[in-house]
């Protein structure tokens, strides 16, 4: 027969998703810190399009280097495109996920209302709510690769624009190439 929990036993386990709950609110947290940059980034590259190209009208710049500036600010608005959307997708499976867990532990005090005989509700709730926290952290971990490849190809523009003939001043300081593996 099954024994009535204690309600210290019921407490205890609707408190225990809160420890998924809260490291989701702290990718929440994270993850708006990420979206608010692309989008900072984003309006960088707009007012950069607009001086390179009121420069280029003026000619205070070459056409190559205006057709180079235009070029690299298209790729970085891809990279960023894509960074935002799974921004995006993070952030909705992370609200999913809080959403999942604190159902979980209203679904563990009603299973122990009805002496845990629906106690597989609570159960598939959570595994629900941890899976969207996992798939959550994969679409942040893809989103950062994307970042780092980004930064990459931005700063391998940099450093052809400040060397001569695409060679670094200073070999010490040679910056990692952009690769497509990373």
């Amino acid at each position: 027969m099954n024994k009535i929990p204690t309600p210290a036993e019921v407490l205890s386990a609707m408190i225990t998703p809160a420890v998924l709950i809260s490291a989701a609110g702290t990718l929440v947290l994270s993850t708006s810190n990420r979206l608010s940059r692309v989008v900072d980034r984003i309006r960088a590259f707009a007012a950069e399009a607009e001086v390179s190209q009121k420069a280029y009208t003026s000619k205070l710049i070459s056409a190559e280097i205006h057709a180079a500036k235009r070029h690299l600010i298209a790729e970085q608005i891809v990279w960023l495109s894509k960074r935002l959307m799974l921004l995006r997708s993070a952030m909705t499976t992370l609200y999913a996920a809080i959403g999942l867990l604190v159902t979980t532990s209203i679904a563990v005090g009603f299973a122990a209302l009805f002496q845990w005989r629906y106690g597989w509700i609570p159960v598939v709730l959570g595994i629900m709510g941890a899976g969207a926290l996992l798939y959550g952290s994969v679409l942040l971990v893809q989103e950062a690769r994307i970042a780092i490849r980004s930064t990459l190809h931005e700063l391998a523009f940099l450093r052809e624009a400040v060397s001569e003939h695409g060679k670094p001043h200073n070999p010490a300081i040679e910056l990692p190439a952009a690769s497509d593996n990373g």
